[in-house]
């Protein structure tokens, strides 16, 4: 069967990675989680104390950044290693989800994510979640999905995520964090949050992660058909 590139963009705390997991998963498709390569240079940086405000600073840092996905058979996940070190906690803590909107939203650090994500879309059969994935890295992608929530909804699963691992994490905390990488990811300059015009809408604040998998499973069917008519 013909294997597509399939993005899946939205706001934070939609559920896309855990969707594009399942995806991959079901289909036998490369997952690729782009938000991961950002926290790892978001990490890289605050581990280095790299002032991101200083092009100089930034473009010697990218330099000494080497980021692979590893497949972990006992969770059954590719995960994160920044210079062959396994990062998947490390970067799923608040003080990266605090400061990745704002490295993120630098030209050097994108282009740099941009080019190692299009590398790895060659061969097609990937799934890749973001937030410009349908307009930027893969704007001929076959099937794309533009992921929203309610934002109440989007901040108590932020906060049951967080919770699990930090107890002294507060709603209000959240709350603020999320509202602030919104404002971020829909007005920096390189790549703003937004959805491309062929994208398919899925807002799934009353949808069960079963339905969810389910509808988009059925457009993944009509893209391939599509696409190899």
């Amino acid at each position: 069967m013909k294997k597509i590139i399939i993005t899946i963009d939205g706001y934070s705390s939609c559920g896309k990675s855990t969707l594009a997991r399942q995806l991959a998963e079901q289909l036998n498709y490369l997952y690729i989680d782009s938000g991961a390569m950002y926290r790892a240079i978001t990490l890289y940086f605050i581990q280095q104390r790299v002032d991101w405000a200083d092009q100089v600073q930034v473009k010697n840092a990218l330099a000494s950044i080497h980021l692979e996905f590893v497949y972990n058979q006992i969770s059954g996940r590719n995960e994160m290693f920044l210079n062959e070190e396994n990062v998947e906690q490390l970067i799923r803590e608040m003080l990266v989800a605090e400061k990745v909107s704002e490295v993120a939203a630098i030209r050097e650090v994108r282009e740099f994510a941009v080019a190692q994500q299009q590398k790895m879309g060659v061969q097609k059969g990937i799934v890749m979640d973001g937030r410009d994935i349908g307009t930027v890295v893969f704007p001929h992608a076959e099937l794309k999905i533009f992921m929203t929530a309610d934002p109440a909804v989007r901040v108590e699963r932020r906060f049951k995520e967080l919770y699990e691992k930090n107890k002294n994490v507060t709603l209000h905390e959240v709350k603020e964090n999320l509202e602030l990488r919104d404002y971020i990811d829909a007005n920096r300059e390189v790549s703003p949050l937004r959805k491309a015009e062929d994208a398919i809408i899925l807002d799934n604040s009353q949808l069960s992660m079963d339905e969810q998998l389910e509808l988009v499973k059925q457009w993944v069917e009509d893209a391939i058909m599509e696409h190899s008519s």
